[in-house]
């Protein structure tokens, strides 16, 4: 049975607290895991939440401040300790080669596993696979950010009931779902749109085009939510959004479960940042990431 679900690793922002670790982020997909922004901790964090860096097939870094990267040597050092029988491919802002060769390469180890490095220099989708096509968006911060999208195909759902009033059973089904017609009778006629979800990752930033593009219609939204309202010069002025904004771009997006993350440590109480985001008008699932959660991803929509 395929798993798609949201590990949450760590949501603090730039000072780890004693309830929050810096970020991390696993995103299982099916048979995939894609490791976004692993912070200083994320090995202990992936022990705590029973991930295993057999579980990591790629790593998507938004952007190379400490709170979003320093944990890249650790689990880098990790999947080559644990020889991981399979390639890794590590995505990052090209601009930040030279801190992803320090980190990678920060101290001594045994290489055994193929690390692919994939950097990014441009909006747009740079990954095509079967199962899905990653997408990246250039974000607002004072080092360059990007945010990643996962855009799983849209496809066609069987509908049963048509297949009887048309007499198709048994193998004549797969054919007609191979070639898109048998005996006259077309895939369309006997199917129904499947949406292909969406899931997207926008750390720091301010708002921005790249943000909006990034959430449009997402099943699930992973977005920074470093400041409440009182807070929004400061976050103007660090590059960064407030719980209302990314509500905002939430509602305004149609986006299904919005996850906040990325909590300055001035604010002792987390529930704030949902009241905040009902305020703005948001109305779908909402979480306020907490360490060590677990947070499916929706079912499709009919």
């Amino acid at each position: 049975m395929s798993v798609r679900e949201l590990v949450v690793l760590g949501t603090a922002s730039q000072v780890p607290t004693r309830h929050r670790n810096h970020n991390g982020y696993l995103l299982r997909w099916d048979g995939e895991g894609i490791l976004f922004d692993p912070g200083e901790g994320t090995q202990r964090q992936m022990l705590r939440a029973g991930v295993a860096a057999h579980d990591i097939n790629r790593i998507c870094v938004t952007h190379f401040h400490g709170d979003h990267s320093l944990g890249l040597a650790g689990v880098i050092q990790r999947i080559n300790l644990d020889r991981v029988p399979h390639p890794v491919t590590a995505h990052y802002p090209a601009s930040g080669q030279r801190f992803f060769d320090r980190l990678r390469y920060a101290t001594a180890y045994r290489e055994n596993v193929r690390l692919t490095e994939a950097p990014v220099a441009a909006d747009g989708p740079f990954v095509t696979t079967g199962p899905y096509t990653l997408r990246t968006a250039k974000l607002s911060h004072p080092v360059e950010s990007y945010g990643y999208r996962l855009e799983e195909p849209d496809g066609r759902r069987i509908l049963p009931e048509r297949l009887r009033e048309h007499g198709i059973s048994g193998p004549d089904v797969g054919r007609l779902q191979r070639e898109g017609v048998l005996d006259g009778v077309t895939l369309d006629e006997v199917s129904a749109p499947k949406p292909g979800q969406r899931f997207a990752f926008v750390m720091d930033t301010r708002l921005c085009d790249g943000v909006h593009t990034l959430a449009e219609g997402c099943d699930l939204l992973v977005i920074e939510s470093t400041f409440l309202d009182a807070d929004a010069q400061l976050a103007a002025d660090h590059g960064h959004l407030t719980a209302t904004q990314a509500a905002t771009v939430a509602r305004d997006a149609g986006v299904r479960h919005l996850v906040l993350t990325h909590f300055s440590q001035r604010y002792p109480d987390p529930e704030a940042f949902g009241r905040e985001a009902r305020a703005a008008g948001f109305t779908g699932e909402l979480t306020v990431a907490a360490d060590l959660s677990r947070i499916p991803v929706p079912s499709r929509t009919p």
